[in-house]
């Protein structure tokens, strides 16, 4: 390495501590932790997620195990309260043999007309991968009191024999899009291809495309509308062979086809394996906003924005801590922004985590920022919803002695006068 090279990085990482410094907030926004479990107890539970249903009611989902041989099922629970209660847990008994995977998560979307989609990932391994899995999904048409048989999300069902780290959304069309990471590729070189597919009513996912090849195999997607309905498609590439970097791909024709990708931070993080945490967006009337974790030029979890046709802003740190991974960004209230992470305790010998949580104006600034859960827990993968004005519901999971649950709680962020 040289002086000069040396020099460069200590000046990177030298302005990024400053930026940070810079914009952290200075006010708490609450004084105590009011978490509540959801999941059933005295069995392994994991993966929150959280939807709307087709009337704007938040709907908390995660993996629960049945029993202690590692059975597990795709769970929701309704509530009608705002966050503040959840209707009893109802199990989605066409998921059978779900893989708990909080960085690929299972979901569940409403349709305007009320009808449910649950999507979810189960093992398949295979001689060429024994760690391969499938996407499958299965629908409900009766408020979730029947559904159908699970179907594998891929078309080719007989060639595709890796799909994972998916992710869906509802089109303005009232029809639900999905990509996921899929093992056909017509290229020798490593990484997984981005495909894309949309549902034809009742019959389900009924085509499917490639949308970009060479991905990382092993980070989580992310599909997201914004409110000018545009679709985005948030992921980490491989560039050159060897850079692990975020892309963004946008179709402005409910994905019939997709503009040009483009590089959301240079971060040029270099690295011969999967760092298991991937990108994260929103939207607000200023822009797209995205976060995302990275080693390359500094480690921890960055932000970043664009307006338009604009190339993304410069990258921003977020948390003190490199170790910081996991980010969950969210717009809420009049073009608010939240974002939720988790980091690794300081000095903490347990190896403890936490879950971070910063505001942010519709613009980015960061304005607020707390801790949610106590340095005596390990509490990781967060995620978020907006509630109103100024209401967040938070869910994550804890680890328990030897197992695991999902806890949750409703964070006022309006500051106290």
């Amino acid at each position: 390495m040289t002086v000069t090279y040396m020099k460069i990085q200590y000046a990177s990482v030298l302005i990024s501590l400053l930026l940070l410094a810079a914009c952290q907030p200075k006010q708490p926004l609450q004084e105590e932790f009011n978490e509540k479990t959801i999941s059933l107890q005295n069995l392994n539970a994991s993966c929150p997620y959280f939807t709307q249903d087709h009337e704007g009611n938040p709907v908390l989902c995660w993996v629960q195990a049945q029993d202690t041989s590692g059975n597990y099922r795709f769970y929701y629970a309704r509530s009608l309260d705002g966050g503040k209660t959840f209707q009893k847990a109802q199990a989605i008994p066409t998921s059978e043999g779900v893989y708990p995977h909080d960085e690929n998560l299972s979901k569940l979307l409403f349709k305007p007309n009320g009808e449910m989609m649950a999507m979810f990932a189960v093992q398949n391994p295979n001689p060429e991968n024994s760690y391969a899995g499938l996407v499958k999904y299965t629908q409900s048409f009766d408020g979730g009191k029947t559904w159908t048989a699970a179907r594998q999300l891929a078309q080719d069902a007989q060639n595709s024999i890796d799909e994972r780290y998916f992710d869906m959304a509802l089109l303005p069309t009232g029809e639900i899009a999905a990509i996921w990471l899929d093992s056909r590729k017509n290229t020798p070189k490593e990484g997984s291809s981005l495909y894309f597919s949309s549902t034809s009513g009742r019959d389900g996912f009924t085509y499917e495309k490639v949308i970009d090849q060479q991905l990382c195999q092993c980070c989580r997607t992310d599909l997201f509308l914004d409110g000018d309905g545009n679709l985005h498609a948030a992921y980490r590439a491989i560039l050159n062979d060897s850079i692990r970097d975020m892309m963004h791909l946008v179709s402005k024709d409910n994905g019939r086809s997709f503009a040009p990708r483009e590089r959301i931070s240079p971060d040029n993080w270099a690295i011969n394996g999967c760092p298991h945490t991937g990108p994260t967006l929103a939207w607000t009337k200023d822009g797209l906003h995205a976060a995302w974790y990275t080693m390359g030029g500094g480690s921890g979890v960055f932000y970043s924005s664009k307006k338009g046709n604009t190339p993304f802003a410069p990258r921003e740190p977020v948390s003190q801590l490199p170790s910081a991974k996991h980010p969950q960004l969210s717009s809420y209230g009049q073009n608010k922004l939240a974002l939720v992470w988790d980091e690794q305790v300081p000095n903490s010998k347990q190896f403890n985590a936490r879950i971070g949580l910063q505001l942010r104006h519709e613009a980015g600034k960061a304005i607020r920022q707390t801790y949610l859960t106590p340095d005596s827990t390990h509490s990781t993968h967060p995620v978020l919803l907006g509630l109103g004005q100024s209401k967040l519901l938070i869910a994550y999971t804890r680890k328990n002695g030897k197992g695991s649950e999902v806890r949750y709680q409703v964070v006022e962020t309006a500051a106290k006068k």
